[in-house]
């Protein structure tokens, strides 16, 4: 199938890589069908666009490539809720945020994480409670 993007024109899409977010994302809980693809080769950015609404787009990362040692909690209910059989099954993306004119200030929201079973084409975005990450978390070091 094709869908209309206004960033990317119209682009074909794998009718089996389509990822269902049974809630929806924080915001556009409407938008429940989405389609990941890397922003560019060798770039660490993908972007997850949806195929319910053109307009809407967002540049997610792995959050592992700012902070080392970032973690969620997996709960069983997590597991089941994505059809997964253990957290291998799970891959980890977080939505960035690159303000106009300035991508030296992007930030990458932490506290939002979407957690997607590959596999199944499922996933959702749970909200995380761990006071050590922040919805702004700046990507790049700041320089002295």
């Amino acid at each position: 199938m094709e869908i209309a993007t206004v960033r990317f024109g119209t682009i074909p899409v794998q009718e089996d890589k389509v990822i269902v977010f049974p809630k929806g994302i924080l915001g556009f809980s409407h938008d429940t069908r989405y389609i990941l693809f890397p922003h560019g080769e060798g770039s660490p950015f993908y972007w997850l666009q949806s195929i319910d609404d053109g307009a809407v787009a967002f540049v997610v990362m792995n959050p592992q490539l700012v902070t080392a040692d970032y973690a969620i909690d997996v709960d069983e209910s997590l597991l089941k809720e994505l059809q997964a059989d253990g957290i291998s099954d799970l891959e980890v993306m977080c939505i960035v945020t690159i303000p106009p004119n300035r991508p030296e200030k992007m930030t990458i929201n932490l506290l939002g994480p979407i957690v997607i079973n590959v596999s199944r084409c499922l996933a959702v975005q749970i909200v995380s409670t761990d006071e050590k990450y922040s919805h702004r978390y700046p990507i790049l070091a700041e320089s002295s």
